[in-house]
């Protein structure tokens, strides 16, 4: 039986996924579209499956929304102006990072001397001060180009996928606004979360998904100790709120219907207040679409809402399928999905407590999935990351449960979330400490080739033992 018989939503949703990934490979011209269409034709004639038809469309189709959008983000008009300054008028859509030379941040642009535009662009600011996000600035602003590669990092080619083509330098600038609309309510929510953790940066960070108050020996710690991921919002965070509505609406006696529409609402809240990363995408959707099918009286399938983030984040920019955040998190997501549950058999022969085998089982097969990703992208890969999952793992859902309450009884009981914040900062040094300690260690992570490969030649060697034991346990005759 094919996979278009067993599981023809899953193939049709997968279908659309690649076809929206295509242009990154070719862009979609007339007579690619027509030699597809003849291909369809033809296969539906010979092979009489509506299915398999359908999911060939949705991939012609998938390609052709995935080129519209592709030529919709390389458009830029500013990118003529490259080398003047005019007045300009910016929106700052992100919060400003701190570097050693400037602040950054990305922002959009609205106005640029006499042009009318719509773009997003990256502000380089002086260090003096930062701008809060969601602030409308007027100034004087000079376009610039972004650097070429060096060092290993492309800024250019980064830059682009996220349709950013200018830097635009303000030297001088002012406050004139904040913006409303949906992403004032977005800034607004940032700031009360942000607001509720402020004790702790590190705390915030886990809790917001960003680095920006880490310092660059801190950041290069929780990379190389296996521990960075703690800083991205992942599904734990978005379980946690849904869990959190529920718990309030059968506190309050409410029925699990409400309860359900207040999870929506949460992770919504959360999902604008914390930005469009890729993984906050990916866990807002998985958990929506959970709220969404228990309202609907409708079986879960966790395939499925993986395959819809990914088809979601690919229609809006499908540059997306090269970022590396969009690629960590759909392998560790999968290999959860296929290799936890065999991990966790194996490891019940051993002497160890349910809890501790879990989070063995994560962090070893999420290290396993993620490390091609993470050489490609980033040349190194972290060796500790079981033992250092291990010791952080106690405080990661007390700093995340706390942080939520926090920003909950906030408007009511500051002085509640003053001591809540309290705590939090120290399970934030902790998880610090934590990073500190592995990611110090000799042999934390890797960066040469040869190592790599030895890495490679060890796991496939671990692999084919524990295939032949299990071959030979089940050829075995029983007594």
């Amino acid at each position: 039986m094919s996979l278009f018989q067993r599981h023809p939503t899953h193939a049709a949703c997968a279908a659309l996924c690649l076809g929206l990934a295509l242009p990154n490979l070719a862009r979609a011209s007339p007579p690619f579209l027509l030699l597809a269409v003849l291909a369809i034709a033809t296969t539906a004639a010979l092979a009489r499956d509506n299915r398999f038809v359908v999911a060939a469309l949705l991939l012609v189709g998938g390609w052709c929304w995935g080129s519209l959008r592709l030529e919709a983000i390389d458009r830029s008009p500013l990118s003529s102006r490259i080398g003047t300054a005019e007045r300009t008028r910016v929106v700052v859509t992100a919060e400003p990072r701190r570097g050693r030379f400037d602040i950054r941040a990305a922002a959009l642009v609205v106005r640029f001397g006499s042009l009318h535009v719509h773009e997003p662009v990256l502000l380089r600011l002086p260090l003096q001060r930062a701008p809060p996000q969601g602030a409308i600035l007027a100034g004087v602003g000079q376009l610039a180009p972004p650097r070429p590669a060096s060092n290993g990092f492309d800024e250019r080619a980064w830059l682009r996928r996220h349709g950013i083509h200018v830097l635009l330098r303000l030297d001088t600038w002012r406050v004139v606004g904040r913006r409303g609309g949906l992403g004032g309510v977005a800034d607004r929510l940032r700031a009360w979360l942000a607001g509720s953790v402020a004790c702790g940066l590190h705390g915030e960070g886990v809790v917001l998904g960003d680095d920006g108050g880490l310092s660059d020996a801190l950041r290069q710690r929780f990379r190389a100790s296996g521990l960075y991921h703690l800083l991205a919002v992942s599904g734990q965070n978005v379980a946690l709120i849904a869990a959190g509505a529920l718990g309030l609406a059968w506190l309050f006696g409410l029925s699990r219907w409400l309860g359900e529409l207040g999870a929506l609402a949460g992770i919504g809240g959360y999902v604008l207040a914390v930005g469009p990363q890729p993984s906050v995408i990916r866990a807002g959707i998985a958990g929506a679409l959970g709220s969404l099918a228990w309202l609907s009286a409708r079986m879960t399938d966790r395939w499925y809402f993986l395959l819809v983030g990914a088809a979601l984040l690919l229609a809006w920019n499908p540059y997306t399928v090269l970022d590396a955040g969009f690629e960590l998190s759909f392998a560790a997501v999968a290999a959860i999905f296929v290799l936890v549950p065999r991990v966790q058999h194996i490891l019940e022969g051993y002497p160890l407590p349910r809890t501790l085998a879990g989070i063995i089982a994560v962090s070893a097969v999420c290290g396993l999935a993620t490390a091609p990703v993470l050489w490609l992208q980033f040349h190194a890969i972290p060796l500790l990351t079981i033992p250092a999952n291990a010791l952080a793992a106690p405080a990661m859902v007390p700093l995340l449960g706390l942080a939520l309450i926090g920003a909950l009884l906030s408007p009511i009981a500051p002085a509640a979330t003053v001591a809540i914040a309290w705590v939090n900062g120290w399970l934030a040094a902790y998880l610090a400490a934590c990073a500190r300690l592995v990611g110090g260690l000799p042999g934390a992570q890797i960066r040469s080739p040869v190592a790599a490969l030895l890495l490679l030649a060890g796991a496939l060697l671990v692999a084919a033992y524990a295939s032949g034991r299990k071959w030979r346990l089940s050829s075995s005759p029983s007594t």
